[in-house]
């Protein structure tokens, strides 16, 4: 298979329960990466959730058992050969971060897996984060030649500059999931799947009986200081674009296809 048709696959689908709960599942055979297509879809499921009347809470969640999200397709990734088309890619993971912070509905992130770069941007983006104990976290992107520019104030916003800076510099260690609960990017960890849902489905119950109109409020408070993010991270996917494009990331990421 092309790399071509590995960056077609994959899909993003969204269930609306008739007692209000939108589950969005993305999914992609190349542990659940995101290539720019899946991104755009993403986002716009996003923004449609968050717009629709009928709907009161959101569950953000990637398909399969494993991974929660590998971060950029390393397939598109090694693709881009100009300035234009990387600004565009990166684009993919400012517009998801914007949709979910601008989304007037509280998002729920279940992360049953190993998340890395722009996965662990995706848990950061969500109001409220359950995890499994085999969801470590990685932000690989300074060993393949770029850094974690977009997801960068997300995950900052989080768990703070020192614990963005230890995963961002130190690129190639996994920091295990109680570490992240400890640091603020999980609010639980459970020992499985099994266990996740559970804790999932009785927080969304307990949401779902809540008021929408206070839980819109809460989300407005929790996003506040952020309404400059669209020229923020329309400035960091330029930085990431231009990178990209280096002889450094270009043997770096070749050498992740390898692998």
């Amino acid at each position: 298979m092309s790399s071509q048709d590995k960056i077609l696959l994959g899909s993003v689908t969204t269930e609306i329960a008739d007692n209000g709960l939108a589950t969005i599942t993305f999914f992609h055979p190349s542990h659940n990466s995101l290539p720019g297509k899946l991104l755009a879809k993403l986002a716009a499921e996003i923004t449609a959730a968050g717009e629709n009347d009928q709907v009161k809470v959101i569950v953000l969640k990637s398909g399969g058992d494993r991974t929660f999200c590998a971060g950029a397709s390393f397939d598109e990734l090694s693709s881009i050969e100009d300035l234009d088309t990387g600004k565009r890619f990166f684009m993919g993971f400012a517009h998801v971060i914007n949709a979910c912070r601008t989304c007037p509905k509280l998002i729920i992130g279940r992360v049953q897996g190993k998340a890395v770069g722009g996965g662990v941007g995706v848990a950061a983006a969500s109001d409220y984060c359950l995890a499994t104990k085999y969801a470590s976290v990685k932000l690989s992107e300074l060993a393949v030649g770029i850094g974690p520019f977009v997801v960068g104030p997300a995950v900052e916003r989080k768990i703070g500059t020192s614990a963005m800076s230890q995963l961002a510099i130190n690129a190639t260690e996994w920091q295990s999931a109680t570490w992240a609960m400890e640091k603020g990017l999980y609010t639980e960890v459970h020992d499985d799947i099994e266990a996740l849902d559970q804790a999932v489905n009785k927080l969304t119950d307990k949401l779902l009986a809540s008021n929408p109109a206070a839980m819109r409020l809460l989300k407005q408070i929790f996003w506040e200081g952020t309404s400059h993010w669209d020229t923020l991270l329309a400035q960091r996917a330029a930085m990431s674009g231009e990178l990209v494009l280096s002889d450094y990331a270009k043997q770096a990421i070749r050498g992740m296809l390898r692998k």
